[in-house]
């Protein structure tokens, strides 16, 4: 039976339940149960349908977000799946990852008291519904137009570029220095907040539409990006920013201070199954440690959360500002806390104690200061407070920088921002090289995966736009 719509006023606002933090804390499966259908439309059925619908305002792909909620809330959940991914590659990736609290969920019209909806579980629901009744199927194009595309990076911007692109009818050739497609999506966010399954059954779904994936060739080193335009016309570059930002500080070179996406890189690749020498020696294992995270985005919990998984004696996370001025999802950070990591508010640290291994770190108390231009506090030093954290492992998630691009590909005319990201033009997405594009992280730096996914599909776009007019120019000199 159909759902009205506007529940919201009498319909509270219920997200799907979530395991206890004792049975979670214990493996790395999903928190969060999925909605039943009577659930899922009930939830759905609280949209307001507003006239100017903020939450799709506030979503980087402008998602049909009232749309699918009343097909949902109608039983209609086919037509909600087509709208759901006319404008999303990955919703039922978006669906479980997207800081929905700070994006759709967080603009909801509807009023604090009533809470949001839930737009982040009903996505989720649509999207494993369609895969249940084998309504995803493979992005097959109409018609072959015998040209071809290279893209390097298997990530959410490289994957959603190829996506577009193959519907086009263009041969569409991947390149990838890891084993696996997904980027971060499989080695950098923990299974508990995304199933790899979730993301290796698109994997399947794009080979079986014809898409070529050439898995560990790193470019600039197995092959040349000159030899990749000469054999596409058109190349995109959406590499992602995995270089890890350091802080330099005394006892900086300890052993025992590892960086992040080292550190959640060998966690996935075993859940994954596979060896890794550095995780089985303990180098990357908490088991047993007390570790420090020093970070306050969205990787600091990742790395606090696995830490907890895999059986540490302690997990605190230091950060030099306070709990509303974290940039990680208040979710995320709720969740952590509910497994038991120790949030240490307004501390950095200052030095790392320790002979050849870390043995404690050393931070400094802070207080916040005055807003600077862009509205956000400063932080400076409290004098004389120091104190000081026991930790056998230190995880630094300090956030990415890009990679020397021009020089690992060996094209020094490949321009960069003063930010180390590949320069574009915003218009077009094309680098200084004439056919060569660049999207996602590589050039707006690290962000958000719905953000990567979007400038992937509009840098498809344009570079669908680039090849017609290419091969339009010589039949129009032709014609004068």
């Amino acid at each position: 039976m159909a759902e009205r719509m506007l529940q919201f006023v009498r319909v509270a606002q219920r997200t799907p339940d979530k395991r206890a933090a004792t049975a979670r804390r214990t493996d790395f499966n999903e928190i969060y149960a999925p909605f039943d259908p009577k659930q899922a439309a009930t939830q759905a059925s609280r949209c307001s349908q507003c006239g100017v619908p903020f939450c799709s305002v506030h979503c980087p792909l402008s998602n049909n977000i009232p749309d699918w909620l009343k097909l949902t809330a109608e039983g209609r959940m086919e037509e909600a799946y087509e709208v759901a991914s006319a404008t999303n590659t990955f919703p039922e990736i978006c669906g479980r990852i997207c800081p929905q609290d700070r994006l759709c969920e967080g603009n909801c019209v509807i009023e604090k008291g009533f809470e949001s909806v839930t737009i982040g579980a009903v996505e989720r629901h649509i999207v494993e519904t369609a895969f249940a009744n084998d309504w995803v199927k493979p992005p097959a194009p109409r018609s072959e137009n015998g040209m071809s595309v290279g893209i390097v990076g298997a990530g959410p911007g490289g994957l959603a570029a190829a996506e577009w692109l193959r519907r086009k009818g263009y041969d569409v050739h991947v390149y990838d220095r890891y084993d696996r497609v997904g980027g971060l999506l499989i080695y950098g966010i923990p299974g508990f907040k995304l199933e790899k399954q979730v993301v290796l059954r698109r994997w399947k779904l794009f080979e079986d539409a014809g898409i070529h994936f050439h898995m560990n060739v790193a470019v600039g080193r197995d092959i040349g990006l000159a030899e990749l335009r000469a054999r596409h016309s058109a190349v995109l570059i959406a590499t992602g920013v995995y270089k890890a930002r350091d802080m330099s500080a005394p006892g900086s070179g300890l052993a025992g201070i590892v960086p992040a996406l080292d550190y959640l890189t060998a966690s996935n690749r075993i859940g994954l199954g596979d060896s890794v020498p550095a995780y089985t020696d303990g180098t990357l294992d908490a088991s047993g440690k007390d570790v420090v995270v020093i970070g306050g985005g969205d990787t600091a919990m990742d790395c606090v959360r696995t830490a907890v998984r895999q059986g540490a004696a302690s997990v605190s996370c230091l950060y030099r500002r306070d709990k509303a001025n974290m940039p990680g999802s208040m979710r995320e950070v709720a969740n952590a806390e509910e497994e038991g990591v120790r949030f240490i508010w307004l501390s950095a640290p200052e030095a790392f104690l320790g002979d050849e291994h870390v043995t404690a770190v050393r931070a400094a108390k802070m207080r916040l200061g005055l807003a600077d231009a862009s509205g956000r506090q400063s932080v400076e030093e409290v004098p004389g407070a120091s104190f000081t954290v026991k930790a056998d492992l230190v995880i630094k998630a300090l956030g990415f920088d890009p990679e020397d691009l021009p020089r690992a590909f060996n094209e020094p005319e490949l321009a960069v921002s003063r930010w180390g990201t590949l320069s574009i033009d915003r218009r077009s997405f094309m680098t200084a090289l004439p056919g060569v594009f660049a999207a996602g992280d590589i050039v707006r730096g690290a962000s958000l995966v719905v953000w990567a996914i979007r400038d992937g599909r509009d840098a498809a776009a344009a570079m669908h736009r680039y090849i017609t007019n290419q091969q339009a120019a010589p039949l129009a000199a032709a014609a004068e």
